[in-house]
């Protein structure tokens, strides 16, 4: 009988799933990760880690699993907060979901659920995994949506390797939400009509600018609104002698100046804000919302455009440092020069959008059919051939 270790979250997902695997016959153990009780970075006065643990615990005892629960706050706070203060610090704006599943689900806890002797561990992720050429030294493992397309996950594991799937099953991705809530009503157990947590991983719910502030101090700085028509006049279209110039010129941002706008405003720091935020600028008086379109950190300026369709928040292509981009299936990377047809996404929830993917000296390319809003630094864009998640890299 193989083992698998569930990440039991408190939540019904991964309460499913535990029980699925049970009835597949394996042996099953619940683990709680335990992420969060650094006081120095306090959020509120609640406390979801523990009601999400005693949920778990009650699962556990429902299913009549082993459970227990393992603390992996100092490695939380090292490789995931840190990180999170750095990036917003410098302006980019992280993405905590995928950087938990890279770091944490996916590698201390994996360690850690092979150290009990797991084959496997699991977790209650909406995609699916499929292997060809099993038994073979050439297996390969594959990353797919998750049946559910309202639900489908896949976009958070954009940054797992072979050897990590190959050691994880996502018991519930062939299955849709309300068949995992009717699952688990039918169990009786304790989430089934919980709702789905929401917020930073592993910490719950928390206004983002409150939990920065932690640790990032306010800085009074300037709103600086760019007219509509500022690209028009502004931005120039040189004749490139190679695609890989093109690519370069349209991935780079635009680099706004003060005097490019008018001074509209305040606010309390360029780094609690990001591209395509739309509330906490506390500025009226505009027929259509504001929404920010770049920030300078360095100067504390934020610079905003009236209206969804202000050209400032859209663009074409992006690029990505070649030491960011990511396979999860290393057999089709590409060599410098080669390019790729496939389908994109650049934020979690977002419809699949036609692009090519372009591997060149100066880094990955990902040029976009029809521009897309707010591509922003940081954040993960996920590359898919039809319902396979292929590879990944974070926006520079």
């Amino acid at each position: 009988m193989k083992t698998v270790v569930v990440g039991l979250s408190g939540g019904v997902d991964s309460s499913v799933a535990a029980y699925l695997l049970k009835q597949q016959g394996f042996h099953v153990i619940g683990l709680f990760m335990k992420n969060w009780h650094d006081d120095s970075v306090t959020i509120s006065e609640e406390c979801p880690w523990l009601e999400d643990s005693n949920d778990a615990m009650l699962v556990a005892e429902t299913l009549e699993i082993p459970f227990q629960t393992v603390d992996l706050s100092e490695e939380y706070k090292t490789r995931i907060v840190d990180y999170m203060f750095d990036e917003y610090q410098r302006g980019r704006t992280p993405n905590p979901d995928i950087l938990c599943n890279r770091e944490i689900k996916f590698d201390v806890f994996l360690k850690i659920a092979l150290s009990l002797g797991a084959d496997f561990v699991a977790t209650g992720h909406y995609c699916r995994k499929t292997v060809s050429n099993p038994d073979s030294k050439t297996t390969l493992y594959s990353l797919r949506s998750g049946a559910d397309s309202n639900k489908d996950q896949s976009y958070f594991l954009c940054q797992l390797s072979q050897q990590q799937l190959s050691k994880t099953l996502f018991p519930i991705g062939s299955l849709k939400k309300s068949e995992v809530r009717a699952i688990a009503s039918q169990l009786k157990l304790v989430t089934a009509d919980k709702k789905d947590s929401q917020g930073l991983c592993f910490i719950g719910k928390v206004r983002l600018p409150d939990f920065l502030q932690q640790k990032l101090q306010p800085i009074k700085g300037a709103i600086v609104q760019i007219p509509s028509n500022f690209e028009a006049y502004h931005k120039t279209h040189p004749v490139f002698k190679t695609k890989t110039a093109a690519l370069a010129y349209h991935a780079e941002p635009i680099c706004y100046k003060k005097d490019d706008g008018i001074l509209i405003g305040s606010h309390q720091g360029a780094h609690f804000f990001t591209k395509g935020q739309r509330k906490g600028l506390a500025v009226g008086g505009t027929k259509e919302p504001l929404f920010v379109i770049a920030t300078d950190v360095d100067q504390n300026i934020i610079y905003v455009g009236e209206g969804k369709q202000h050209p400032g928040l859209h663009r074409k292509t992006l690029r990505v440092d070649n030491d960011d981009v990511h396979w999860l299936r290393p057999d089709l990377e590409l060599i410098n020069g080669a390019h790729l047809e496939v389908k994109a996404r650049i934020r979690y929830r977002q419809p699949l959008e036609s692009a090519k993917v372009f591997q060149t000296d100066l880094g990955l390319f990902v040029d976009f059919n029809k521009p897309q809003t707010a591509i922003t630094e940081g954040q993960f864009v996920a590359w898919y051939l039809k319902d396979e998640l292929v590879g990944s890299g974070v926006i520079s």
